[in-house]
């Protein structure tokens, strides 16, 4: 999977990005990304959902100051929803200055990264709930939870710079 997301990496930053999810897509070259950065990207089931809302995102705000002292430039937040519910959930959770949360609609990134879990009561086909740290366009760090759905390796205080 590491050789997957660098050559989706690579395609990123040389803008040959049609293979993924426009939102993520946007982020990446309208943000100044250069691949020297150290970015955090993590992914949920799905936006509103109990673990999603209550656990793993707000574990995020509310570390992200230290992380971005720690040297994190971005922390980008991604779910196979639509850029709606999204806006709908950042507004709800808090996020303003803190996280970026992106929609992948048609879990096109989820499944370019080969992350995707298949949970019906969730609408289907989702993004496998992981954490991974992007350095100088090298995955430094991914974690993804055994079960796609968990919160225990993914989390915030988990994350492993």
């Amino acid at each position: 999977m590491t050789s997957k997301v660098l050559s989706l990496l690579s395609r990123i930053s040389s803008r040959k990005v049609d293979i993924v999810a426009p939102a993520f897509c946007r982020y990446f070259q309208t943000s100044g990304f250069q691949m020297t950065k150290k970015v955090i990207v993590f992914a949920v089931p799905g936006a509103f959902t109990p673990g999603c809302s209550k656990t793993h995102l707000p574990g995020y705000v509310a570390k992200a100051a230290e992380l971005k002292q720690q040297g994190i430039s971005d922390i980008i937040c991604m779910s196979v929803n639509d850029l709606f519910v999204m806006a709908a959930w950042a507004k709800d959770q808090g996020t303003a200055g803190k996280i970026r949360l992106l929609a992948d609609p048609s879990a096109a990134l989820a499944k370019a990264l080969d992350l995707t879990v298949d949970i019906a009561p969730l609408g289907g086909i989702r993004s496998k709930r992981y954490s991974m740290v992007v350095e100088d366009g090298k995955i430094t760090s991914l974690q993804v939870e055994p079960d796609g759905t968990g919160l225990s390796c993914s989390l915030a205080d988990k994350i492993k710079l």
